[in-house]
């Protein structure tokens, strides 16, 4: 694996992904629409376009050896299901097509959302089915996705997917979702919590079990990549205990969350901000709390680090790019 194409490489994952290739002399090509900071300054060869043009996308794939797609839109809200749904899915379409023609391996970079949340009281292995017709937009996207990847593993696609669960960690530059609440925890910009988790996993481990998916990962499998579970007031505490900055004390009960949501999306609708939570957060942070991956671990070697060390190097991340106010 000399040379590798990288699609969404300026966002989290993307960031994380390249940074891990380059050491080992990979020849890096990477795809992104117009925010680069994830890649400023890194070897490597920029495409710039939109992962909609298949000519765009089959001149990225040219003379690679491996495609690890991550570009992706991650959203919370349902008025964005359309742009998820051309990017989730339509998209797929043009990168396994173009994977095809020029042959090709492929590393679908999907999400733990793309599984059924039910039972919510049985494990997820790699064996669950997919999210169901009235899951959330973003989970029933990354579902149709996945559809796509098989269908053309079945005409011959070499291609493995991979799954993450919550993503954070350094090089978060834009930042990403999480990214904002971990530092409106710091900055103490949060009135409350809101009672429910999830599995957090690094970014770093993540980039890691994705390349190991490319070299090993055994065509047409599926690969959790998880962390590790903790709750909302767990992390925020740990945050606490971390920098000093005191963590909200009123944590919202699940039911008075649920009929709050619709208030707080409109609110941030009327800022032109991002909401707090929304009924797809809050879905979430109910599901999908035992996720195994074992799979993983025997034929990836994935290994996540504990969230305390992942919350460390974040915060220092953070301060070095002058993302946390001196006070």
């Amino acid at each position: 694996m000399k040379r590798v194409a990288v699609t969404g490489a300026a966002g989290h994952v993307g960031g994380a992904v390249v940074r891990a290739l380059l050491p080992s002399g990979v020849d890096v090509r990477v795809l992104v629409h117009a925010d680069r900071r994830a890649i400023e300054g890194l070897p490597v060869e920029v495409h710039e376009g939109d992962i909609r043009d298949p000519d765009v996308v089959a001149r990225l794939v040219a003379d690679r050896d491996l495609v690890i797609h991550l570009a992706a839109v991650i959203s919370l809200e349902a008025r964005d299901e359309a742009l998820m749904r051309a990017i989730n899915v339509d998209a797929v379409r043009v990168v396994t097509d173009a994977c095809l023609a020029a042959g090709v391996r492929l590393v679908h970079t999907s999400s733990i959302h793309a599984f059924s949340a039910l039972p919510v009281d049985q494990p997820v292995d790699e064996t669950r089915g997919p999210a169901e017709a009235n899951a959330p937009a973003y989970d029933r996207s990354k579902a149709a996705g996945e559809v796509i990847v098989r269908d053309a593993i079945a005409r011959g696609l070499d291609a493995v997917i991979v799954n993450p669960t919550a993503v954070i960690g350094p090089y978060d530059f834009r930042p990403s979702r999480m990214g904002e609440v971990m530092l409106d925890l710091y900055h103490r910009r949060l009135a409350g919590l809101v009672a429910g988790g999830f599995d957090w996993v690094d970014v770093r481990d993540v980039a890691t079990s994705v390349i190991a998916a490319g070299e090993r990962g055994r065509r047409g499998e599926s690969y959790l990549l998880p962390g590790h579970w903790h709750s909302v007031v767990e992390l925020a505490t740990k945050i606490e205990a971390l920098t000093g900055k005191r963590r909200p004390r009123f944590v919202s009960p699940m039911w008075l969350a649920r009929a709050a949501a619709p208030f707080a999306v409109g609110w941030a609708r009327l800022r032109h901000t991002r909401p707090l939570f929304t009924p797809t957060s809050l879905v979430a942070l109910r599901n999908h709390k035992a996720i195994s991956g074992e799979r993983a671990r025997q034929e990836l070697g994935h290994d996540p680090r504990p969230l305390d060390a992942t919350l460390e190097d974040t915060f220092a991340w953070f301060a070095e790019h002058g993302m946390l106010d001196a006070t």
